[in-house]
């Protein structure tokens, strides 16, 4: 324990899956935790939960909704953390979705729906941290959620395989742009986790008559990982507090690939 102690963490996409484990992992080392999602009901109840986890003890918690498309609502989680915490020393981008579609039914509104969450709100996240931490007086982490589809293309899923191509271009920008600050951008690529995501993921893929049966993608996605199984979320969370960690100081720009060896770069 105590690898982040003091830090002020926040995780979006924290009221589920991936997003609710980098907290908690966060929280057992000693940080203080903002856990934000645009479900606030659920969000809230992540957060009690943790609150009862911290008084075994971690950090401190609090809980934030937020829509990371919507810079004012950003700005406000941001502002709710410093005043709770006092600072923030470590953001993380990680409020995703998906919504397969066969590569040539991709619409408008589907191209636009994935990259405004996974660009855009990874864009406005790291902008807002970034001026947080820079008004603190510099330093501070942000570290951004990838994933194997950062890699390569899949055919059911084009537009989140290039919305997190560009999570990974942005980290690459924000690390040469933040650098003056003293300021880490780093990421990390998952690859079949299963969480909550996946499960839709795989409902969604049936409707779209790209799988037969309940289970079946995840198995034909994970054949090939060298580790003979799929992730879960605490497989991640060594990776993401060692990212939020002292440890990690002289990274930057880089994307860490935890996916069993299923993609090897």
């Amino acid at each position: 324990m105590g690898r982040v102690s003091g830090r002020s963490c926040i995780v979006t996409g924290a009221a589920q899956g991936i997003g609710r484990a980098i907290g908690e992992a966060l929280l057992d080392e000693g940080a203080d935790v903002c856990f934000a999602d645009i479900d606030r009901a659920k969000v809230a109840e992540v957060a009690r939960s943790a609150a009862d986890r911290a008084a075994r003890g971690g950090g401190r918690v609090t809980h934030a909704a937020v829509d990371v498309t919507d810079r004012a609502r950003v700005r406000a989680m941001i502002a709710h953390t410093v005043e709770t915490f006092g600072k923030l020393d470590v953001k993380f981008n990680n409020a995703g979705v998906n919504k397969p579609m066969n590569f040539m039914d991709v619409t408008e509104d589907n191209w636009r729906f994935i990259m405004e969450v996974n660009g855009l709100g990874c864009l406005i996240g790291m902008q807002e941290a970034a001026a947080q931490m820079i008004a603190q007086g510099g330093g501070g982490k942000i570290v951004n959620t990838a994933s194997i589809a950062s890699r390569q293309g899949f055919d059911n899923v084009a537009p989140y395989c290039a919305s997190k191509w560009a999570v990974v271009s942005l980290t690459q920008s924000g690390a040469r742009d933040l650098a003056k600050h003293g300021i880490t951008v780093t990421g990390f690529a998952p690859g079949v986790v299963a969480t909550e995501m996946w499960e839709q993921v795989d409902r969604d893929l049936m409707e779209i008559g790209a799988a037969e049966r309940p289970g079946q993608a995840m198995e034909e996605f994970s054949a090939d990982i060298l580790k003979g199984r799929v992730a879960t979320p605490e497989d991640v969370t060594g990776t993401t507090t060692f990212l939020a960690s002292r440890d990690s100081d002289y990274m930057t720009g880089q994307v860490v690939m935890i996916d069993g060896g299923m993609v090897l770069v």
